[in-house]
């Protein structure tokens, strides 16, 4: 049986979508011990999520230490889901630029502000070094020398190390760590690898090492990290909260009060953040959407650009949500976070842009905590919505549970973290068509429908 986060099913026939208004949402449904994986899914196997867990477990008194690299060019995607993910299930994780400054700009424009420099880290033991990829920052990671001393002794010391998307090619084989191992990588770069110890797997363990394809493949490297550092039911418990399990009674988008998103020109996106805001939710929408070519404007309510996530991410807004409400945007998300939906709800000057968002019937839409700004601004009136289970029971208009995604006309919602993606992407196909969507999500190596 495979372990629920390295699967991705998509059942033939969807189940019919229940609408709902604030009740107790039913439990999840679990994977069927007797059903076959997909291919490409995963190296080897371990139990599903129990159904009745609602919280993360209590991490051990012991700290794991865990170091994520970065570099100018790194995949923002997978350096902070990593990050989230091993926080979120207790590990002390350090995030360290092997460049000059501590703030990098990564492959897809998202400025990123580490916790340390590399040097700082030489001298350190780790339980685990887990290096993201991206282009140019794969280059740069295997460029370190510091970096390549710190993983090649974490190699012979028989600890945890591991690579996603280019790395795999591009750092781990200049520096020997491949051989011996199985080993996994983006499609673009697998032709590199020595072909008898290539593989396909989305998530791929070999002794120490453990390898993945891509950003669409993050959240089931990183769950992979938490199981092998904390056990099956800590990877459970945080993958609950996460909702990155595939259930096969899930729908992947419910439309209702269908409406088409026309516009005459490339759209201009708003994505206003605060202190506590959701990192991987802010991140996710960024990276997808700008690969789609969406002007994306990424905008602090705070007095500084530099937001403190959730997670303790630290991210660079453009631009302040007062120099934003200058221009016009097309779509304005909001990102969830309790803590930083709470601080965006102080913020007048998106409270106005939200009112006239709507008085222009132009499109808005939100992801976990933040339906509550959405209810409070009067935008969730008369519409129907899906949202995160602790957030659905304090919401008055109709919700959809069994479905991650839900547009009704000009809004869209999500449930919460791992339904960015596909958030993202349906973003992307109300604007520009599936074909569009289709061709992003195989470029970050999530499985999405062929129609």
């Amino acid at each position: 049986m495979l372990s629920p986060w390295r699967t991705l099913l998509f059942p033939t026939t969807p189940p019919a979508t229940e609408i709902r208004s604030p009740l107790h949402p039913p439990n999840r449904s679990l994977l069927s011990s007797h059903q076959s994986p997909p291919p490409r899914s995963v190296a080897r196997a371990a139990p599903t999520l129990s159904a009745t867990a609602t919280a993360v477990s209590s991490p051990p008194c012991t700290k794991k230490k865990v170091l994520v690299p970065i570099a100018m060019g790194t995949e923002e995607m997978e350096a902070v889901i990593l990050a989230g993910v091993l926080r979120r299930a207790g590990a002390d994780v350090t995030v360290a630029s092997v460049e000059d400054g501590l703030e990098v700009e990564a492959s897809c424009g998202s400025r990123i502000v580490a916790d340390t420099h590399i040097a700082s880290c030489a001298d350190q033991v780790f339980d685990l070094v887990a290096l993201p990829g991206g282009m140019p920052g794969s280059v740069r990671l295997r460029d370190s020398d510091i970096l390549q001393r710190i993983t090649v002794r974490q190699a012979e010391e028989k600890r945890l190390y591991g690579a996603i998307c280019a790395a795999p090619a591009v750092v781990l084989m200049p520096w020997g760590l491949h051989r011996r191992k199985k080993i996994t990588c983006h499609p673009s770069f697998i032709g590199d690898l020595p072909t008898f110890r290539a593989v396909e797997s989305n998530v791929q363990v070999s002794g120490e090492l453990t390898t993945s394809r891509g950003p669409g493949t993050s959240f089931q490297f990183a769950l992979s990290f938490v199981e092998q550092m904390f056990g099956r039911h800590a990877a459970e418990d945080v993958d609950r909260v996460l909702m990155t399990q595939i259930d096969v009674n899930l729908e992947r988008s419910t439309e209702v009060n269908e409406l088409e998103w026309s516009i005459d020109h490339n759209p201009h996106v708003l994505i206003p953040i605060a202190n506590g805001s959701e990192e991987m939710e802010i991140i996710i929408l960024v990276d997808i959407l700008r690969r789609a070519k969406i002007n994306v404007v990424l905008a602090s309510a705070e007095k500084s650009p530099n937001i403190v996530g959730s997670q303790r991410m630290k991210i660079v807004a453009d631009k302040s949500i007062s120099s934003a409400s200058n221009s016009k945007f097309d779509l304005i998300i909001l990102p969830g976070g309790t803590a930083g939906a709470d601080r965006l709800q102080r913020s007048t000057i998106l409270k106005k842009l939200l009112k006239e968002q709507k008085q222009a019937g132009r499109m808005y839409g939100g992801l976990s905590s933040s339906l509550k700004i959405l209810q409070q601004q009067g935008l969730l009136e008369d519409k129907i919505v899906t949202a995160h289970p602790s957030v659905a029971n304090g919401l008055t208009c109709q919700v959809i549970d069994r479905s991650k995604i839900v547009i009704d006309g000009n809004l869209i919602t999500g449930k919460g973290i791992g339904t960015a993606v596909d958030f993202a992407l349906a973003i992307i196909r109300k604007f520009f068509g599936h074909g569009r969507a289709k061709s992003v999500a195989n470029g970050i190596v999530f499985e999405y429908p062929k129609s």
